[in-house]
């Protein structure tokens, strides 16, 4: 495990860091056909204005951002549209902007109307990947539980596919997530189950694989190969700490490049499946509270973009 980065180490690095980008702003702000970017989630930011949020992420050099859908919402289309295109950034990926596993099936129904509704503004604005994430434990038995998630997946996917859009479901793995007596019954916790269901609700339903969760449920890289191409919807990376299964919590995560986990083979992995979008830096727990927002998104482009350099996905400089 790699010693982790002090607030000092941090600002000698960024002020190097932010002379190379300056110098590279043109190929590292816009997303290279054919190749992975990165994307701003807003783990690193906490509250931020979405305009404030979108030129922060073309001021550090990322390559899109991850949408707040209600915010570009209230902007219009128009607006969106012009300060994604100026700033040269992909809307990577969005929310879904439902949960299609209430248990009210009226509920679920009418927001159905409202779905499409932002299938739409979100096709409008170049964005054609949303998430949800999916619960790994359940109250009912898992085959129960898997006729329920599916039926319901089913009708969001044909709603989503008027409008173009892919969907992935991230799947949680860590032992507390599913385990407990809020959940008597384990569900689908690993990529290769999470995919077996995308692959019975829709063709444009796959996968948000996101590294910390590919890790602490046992993940492979012969699981990403096996996945393939058409059924990852969007990458999450973050590190992990050496701890046992019964000790793992989700805010507790390191940058990439600090931990236990095989970025290297994960991205390599990706790599030889041909995935080409974004990848989203989702380091939880990681950003001391004092930390500004720039310095911590700085921070995180600035290690993923290493792990990514080192496992050859990228170019180095």
């Amino acid at each position: 495990m790699r010693p982790l980065l002090t607030r000092r180490d941090f600002l000698a690095r960024a002020a190097y860091t932010g002379a190379l980008l300056t110098v590279a702003q043109p190929q590292t702000r816009r997303a290279a056909p054919g190749r992975m970017y990165v994307s701003l989630n807003s783990s690193l930011t906490r509250q931020m204005a979405w305009p404030d949020f979108v030129r922060l992420a073309a001021k550090l050099g990322y390559g899109g951002v991850d949408v707040n859908l209600n915010a570009a919402k209230a902007a219009g289309v128009d607006a969106t549209r012009s300060l994604l295109g100026d700033l040269k950034l992909e809307a990577s990926v969005t929310g879904l902007p439902m949960q299609f596993a209430m248990p009210d099936e009226a509920a679920f129904q009418e927001s159905l109307k409202l779905l499409a509704e932002n299938a739409t503004f979100a096709a409008a604005i170049g964005c054609n990947r949303m998430m949800a994430v999916m619960s790994p434990g359940s109250q009912t038995p898992k085959e129960e539980r898997r006729k329920f998630v599916k039926d319901r997946l089913v009708v969001v996917s044909e709603v989503l596919q008027r409008s173009n859009i892919r969907l992935g479901l991230e799947f949680l793995g860590p032992l507390y997530m599913r385990t407990g007596a809020r959940s008597p019954y384990q569900f689908i916790h690993r990529l290769d189950g999470t995919v077996a269901l995308a692959k019975e609700c829709g063709p444009n339903i796959g996968v948000v694989l996101d590294a910390w969760h590919w890790f602490h449920s046992g993940g492979t890289t012969a699981d990403i190969i096996e996945a393939g191409k058409s059924r990852i919807v969007h990458i999450h990376v973050s590190d992990a700490k050496p701890a046992p299964a019964e000790e793992v919590r989700d805010n507790q995560r390191f940058m990439p490049g600090e931990g236990v986990i095989d970025l290297i083979g994960f991205f390599q992995a990706l790599k030889k499946i041909g995935y080409e979008d974004g990848v989203s830096p989702e380091p939880l727990g990681r950003v001391p509270a004092e930390m500004p927002a720039e310095e911590a998104a700085q921070l995180a482009l600035e290690t993923t973009m290493g792990v990514m350099k080192q496992a050859g996905v990228i170019p180095a400089p």
